[in-house]
């Protein structure tokens, strides 16, 4: 399997039995309005999955996530028929980076939210709530 054909890359930061989420837009024309989401997204310019989901996570929350924090990867079929693949990582965040979060301008806020509740969240978006699930349960 390789980084070449993929849509775009989302990724489950932890600490401590929290996981990072945030409460997407309410707007109509955006996918999944106004549920939790991870942080990540579309793929640009050729990004390989670890560097999509470092970009992204530098334009959300304004913090840098080094490789060496993603501790886990997996690669996963498109959503619905038709489209790409795309990467799920978890990875490890730190109590300085949680307190230098500066929230970017998509979505309507953030939190650190136990990861149990994350996985049985009627408002979390459910592809993720399962891999978020399949991940923990494998001893993450």
């Amino acid at each position: 399997m390789t980084d070449e054909a993929f849509g775009g890359a989302k990724i489950a930061l932890l600490c401590d039995g929290f996981l990072l989420v945030y409460q997407r837009d309410d707007k109509p024309g955006i996918p999944w309005p106004g549920l939790w989401d991870l942080p990540g997204g579309g793929r640009e310019n050729g990004e390989t999955p670890l560097q999509c989901v470092q970009r992204e996570t530098q334009e959300e929350f304004g913090v840098a996530i080094a490789e060496r924090q993603v501790v886990w990867r997996r690669r996963y079929d498109g959503i619905l028929p038709g489209y790409p693949p795309t990467w799920f990582m978890a990875g490890m965040i730190t109590p300085v980076q949680i307190a230098a979060i500066r929230f970017g301008d998509e979505g309507q806020r953030w939190r650190m939210m136990p990861v149990e509740q994350f996985i049985h969240h009627p408002q979390g978006i459910e592809h993720l709530r399962r891999r978020v699930a399949e991940y923990w349960r494998q001893g993450g």
